[in-house]
């Protein structure tokens, strides 16, 4: 069915189900409840006839109003108990022998709602019943008991009768209430949320240019759910932004790497000349201007291997860490003449279980950024890198007495692009180096960052522990 489909039309159904449930837990009460309240106006009708007939003896002549009597009472005789005998009032003209007798004094509500259901089903509308019970005593009562006999289709046709009012009035309940849920659901659920799903059908198929859901200011599921919607199509719509511009700047800088590699190649084969020099300053800096250059060719032509989006996997060795330090230090500081110096507190045997050229671009990038910071406020003179084995691998420290990081930069640390707060840089320094430091399954961390200077801490673990 096409209602069925609709979260609106379930509702509807749902609603004339559930309403017509609980008229069918008021109904089999509400049916015993009336069963005894018709019994009860026999029994009333009799007692009136009774007090009717008071002083007065009816004979087969007077046939005619004794039917009179007994048909006002829609009853087929009556008769009374009056300290415990029993008088007869007015037999009627019954035939057969009574097949049930009925207490009302005694009945239980579950009893009574049992009764009213044997009744219902019942196939035998010609048994007849007896009812007693005690009359109304605001009516002047002739007797203890009053007891009257009728048919039992007679009371199933009452109750039948009751049944279907009971129905028909359940029923304009349900659909009128069904209508109701109905029109309220629509106009404040199912209307708002298939303005949301519009939205998002949109937003799927055009993400650059589909409207952005407006927020709503209530408190309700549903505006809670639109401003999260809002929230999410705006991070969405700058990722994407972000993502086009990164995968442009990707391919620019593929081309780039291409040019740049073949010009490291030359300067490759300068560099090897310039080692045959007899000059010792040129014999001393040559092997580490090589080493700087097979760096560089290596890192272009991964970055030409795999698009710049991802590291490769490190290649895993040990290494000793203070002649890796040292070459770092070299590398960033060309001589010793400047104002920042660097220490490195090392032994001579700390080792890592790492990839030299990605522990050597992560130090590097680390001293170099903080030499940079140091440089351009004018404050700081030491950069000190310490290096100790754990029981699961080793823990370097990075600190300087420089003038600490910014509040935004600390917000965005690791974060491609958004990290950095010196004109020109790129914020990729330290979101490289934590990519290599995760990549040996370890990590790079801010220690601390204050005015007294900054601490970063690169924890790698052993191959074994990994």
């Amino acid at each position: 069915m096409t209602i069925m489909r609709s979260l609106s039309g379930r509702l509807l159904v749902l609603t004339v189900i559930f309403v017509m449930l609980a008229e069918v837990l008021i109904f089999l009460p509400s049916l015993a409840r009336y069963r005894v309240d018709y019994l009860r106006e026999r029994l009333s009708a009799a007692n009136i006839a009774a007090i009717a007939l008071r002083g007065k003896d009816v004979n087969p002549a007077d046939r005619a109003f004794e039917a009179e009597l007994l048909g006002s009472a829609e009853v087929l005789s009556i008769a009374l108990s009056i300290g415990g005998a029993r008088y007869p009032v007015l037999n009627g003209d019954t035939t057969g022998t009574v097949a049930r007798s009925f207490d009302l004094d005694a009945d239980t509500w579950y009893g009574s709602i049992f009764k009213a259901v044997v009744c219902l089903v019942s196939n035998k509308p010609d048994d007849l019943i007896r009812v007693m019970g005690a009359p109304d005593l605001a009516r002047n009562p002739m007797g203890d008991v009053v007891e009257v006999t009728l048919r039992q289709g007679q009371l199933k046709s009452a109750m039948l009768d009751f049944a279907w009012r009971i129905l028909i009035l359940s029923l304009i309940i349900s659909l009128l209430t069904a209508t109701l849920v109905y029109l309220s659901l629509n106009r404040w659920l199912v209307r708002p949320i298939r303005r949301l799903i519009n939205t998002m059908t949109d937003f799927r198929q055009a993400p650059e240019r589909a409207l952005i859901a407006v927020p709503g200011t209530g408190r309700t599921e549903i505006d809670e759910a639109q401003r999260e919607l809002s929230m999410m199509q705006t991070e969405v719509r700058s990722a994407l932004q972000q993502k086009t511009r990164l995968a442009s700047l990707g391919e620019a800088v593929a081309k780039i790497n291409h040019d740049l590699r073949n010009m490291l190649t030359s300067a490759q084969l300068l560099a090897d000349r310039l080692e045959r020099s007899d000059d010792p300053l040129v014999t001393r800096v040559a092997p580490k201007l090589l080493r700087s250059l097979d760096r560089a060719t290596a890192l272009c032509t991964q970055t030409l291997t795999f698009g710049s989006a991802e590291e490769p996997p490190p290649v895993r060795r040990r290494i000793m860490l203070q002649h890796l330090v040292e070459e770092v230090r070299e590398a960033v500081f060309l001589d010793d003449t400047g104002a920042i110096t660097a220490r490195i507190d090392v032994g001579p045997d700390v080792y890592a279980e790492a990839d030299p050229d990605h522990l050597f671009r992560l130090l590097q990038n680390l001293m170099r950024n903080a030499e940079q910071a140091m440089t351009a406020s004018g404050k700081g003179t030491v950069i000190e890198i310490t290096a100790r084995r754990t029981d699961t691998g080793v823990e370097i420290d990075l600190s300087d007495d420089g003038p600490g990081m910014p509040v935004v930069a600390k917000e965005n640390l690791f974060k491609a692009f958004k990290g950095s707060v010196r004109k020109g840089g790129t914020g990729l320094g330290l979101h490289i180096s934590r990519e290599l430091a995760r990549g040996h399954g370890g990590d790079l961390d801010l220690v601390e960052s204050t005015m007294a200077g900054t601490t970063f801490r690169v924890i790698l673990p052993d191959v074994a522990t990994k």
